[in-house]
């Protein structure tokens, strides 16, 4: 094992139980026995099949957000707005469920409104990409702004177009349940999403790993400069990289919308983009790693739901709140703290090479 998977394994391990350990402080300040809390947690994810499904259920969008953030990470690129693509694919999926609902056959629907989430996505990704290609505009604080205008837009039309019929409302008409995604494990809302998103990962890797696409964006990444020199069309580059990993996050509003919500409201999920950030550094933006943290921050959000609902304990919901925060800060500030023994390592060998 080299130093640097070393390294991220035991700082990604010592970030989520410090996480968990301070959120056990939390729960002792309040009187709350931690360790009962969290056995009792763990258990019922373990043994209960619905609350199993949960854990993959959450973990679905999380997913394709952090898939959207690793992507262009590859290219040294960062793309902040994931959870603005989000909305804006969830916006194309109610939209297009509910005009081609009971006029085309399920299947096809799906399919279509799959794809039409990815462009969606994709667009908004793909404009952030061309002002950083043409304009050298900072894509870290284009991507962050374009979710506010991405959320304004959405909340618009949830008060005017994709108003519900009574016109009570900010949000839209449910679909019916042929546009629903369909549940793979019966007895719960696990919904064919999850498979999706799992082969959406691997392809991103072999995409990333395998292909002269891959090797162009991880070589401009790696050294700009170096790339342009050896031929490679950055400015392509960064268009292609910022629409694909924007298709990656509107896919999310689709496996959201058709698989677990079958309408739109405002603000749901508004901590998805984020969330997806973390997951990505967890998994070093390794897209086969990325499946695998966010399965793990899927459980931390179903144990947290269970903490708050446990029988005879009162659990605040901000404690809740405040044990993905923690582990979610621990795990940023894991990532900056392999960068410094990465550098550290590095100096020691040149030392030793004088």
């Amino acid at each position: 094992m080299n130093g640097k998977i070393r390294d991220m394994i035991v700082t990604n391990a010592v970030a989520i139980l410090a996480g968990l350990l301070l959120s056990g402080l939390m729960l002792l300040m309040l009187h709350i026995n931690p360790v009962e809390v969290f056995t009792y947690s763990v258990t019922t994810m373990l043994t209960d099949k619905y609350t199993t499904g949960e854990v993959f259920l959450k973990a679905t969008p999380l997913i394709f957000t952090a898939l959207a953030f690793a992507f262009t990470f590859k290219a040294n690129l960062f793309n902040i707005g994931a959870q603005g693509q989000f909305y804006m694919g969830a916006v194309a999926a109610i939209a297009l469920s509910l005009k081609l609902d009971g006029k085309v056959p399920a299947p096809v629907l799906l399919v279509v409104v799959c794809l039409a989430t990815a462009v969606a996505g994709g667009l908004i990704g793909a404009l952030i990409g061309f002002l950083k290609a043409h304009y050298k505009a900072n894509e870290f604080l284009v991507s962050m702004m374009s979710t506010y205008v991405a959320l304004n837009v959405m909340n618009y039309l949830l008060r005017t177009f994709l108003k519900e019929s009574k016109g009570e409302y900010p949000q839209t008409d449910a679909i019916t349940r042929a546009a629903w995604l369909p549940t793979i494990v019966k007895g719960t809302r696990l919904h064919a999403g999850f498979v999706l998103a799992v082969l959406v990962a691997i392809g991103i890797w072999i995409l990333l790993y395998k292909t002269p696409l891959g090797y162009r964006i991880r070589a401009v990444g790696s050294n700009d400069s170096a790339a342009r020199m050896s031929g490679i069309n950055s400015k392509k580059v960064f268009v292609t990289a910022f629409f694909i990993s924007g298709a990656l996050a509107g896919m999310a509003g689709f496996t959201e919308v058709n698989g677990v919500q079958h309408m739109l409201i405002q603000d749901f999920n508004s901590g998805v983009g984020s969330a997806g950030l973390g997951i990505a550094i967890l998994a070093n933006a390794n897209p086969i790693g990325i499946i695998f943290a966010s399965i793990l921050f899927g459980a931390l959000g179903v144990m947290g739901n269970l903490m708050g609902r446990m029988p005879g304990v009162n659990v605040p919901s901000s404690i809740v709140d405040l044990m993905q925060g923690f582990v979610m800060l621990f795990v940023i500030v894991s990532y900056f703290f392999r960068h410094y023994l990465e550098n550290r390592r590095e100096k020691l060998k040149l030392q030793k090479g004088a």
